[in-house]
């Protein structure tokens, strides 16, 4: 059994540094993210206009991080599929079918939480009776 280093202001720093690297990377070369970075900036520009609650903040929130781990996890599945088994494999297909599942569930949940939120607001907006 090993001894845990010491607690290090500098290597807590370089551990950000490293999960900034990370989410450059995530967002430079997935398109999916460039899909997900849209539909964050359209929520919360909504969310500004249309003056949301705090619960709703909370809620639409705790989507987009969902949305958003969902695709880092799915990423970092496939580029650990792809060192594992550089060659086509149907397990390795698999593997990245079920990791990019799990980001269409968060986002369809997500998708329909926004719903929820938003067309009350939209309704008002617009004089729409419910």
């Amino acid at each position: 059994m090993s001894i845990p280093p010491k607690f290090s202001i500098r290597a807590r720093g370089r551990s950000f540094v490293y999960a900034f690297s990370g989410l450059r990377y995530l967002i430079r070369s997935q398109h999916n993210a460039w899909l997900h970075a849209v539909a964050t900036c359209g929520v919360c520009v909504a969310g500004i206009g249309m003056r949301i609650s705090r619960y709703e903040w909370c809620l639409l929130i705790l989507c987009m991080m969902s949305v958003w781990t969902a695709e880092a996890f799915n990423t970092a599945l496939e580029c650990l599929t792809d060192l594992a088994s550089p060659e086509q494999h149907p397990l390795a297909g698999r593997v990245k079918d079920v990791a990019a599942g799990a980001v269409l569930i968060a986002a369809v949940a997500a998708a329909i939480v926004g719903a929820i939120v938003f067309i009350p607001h939209a309704s008002a907006l617009f004089d729409v009776p419910r």
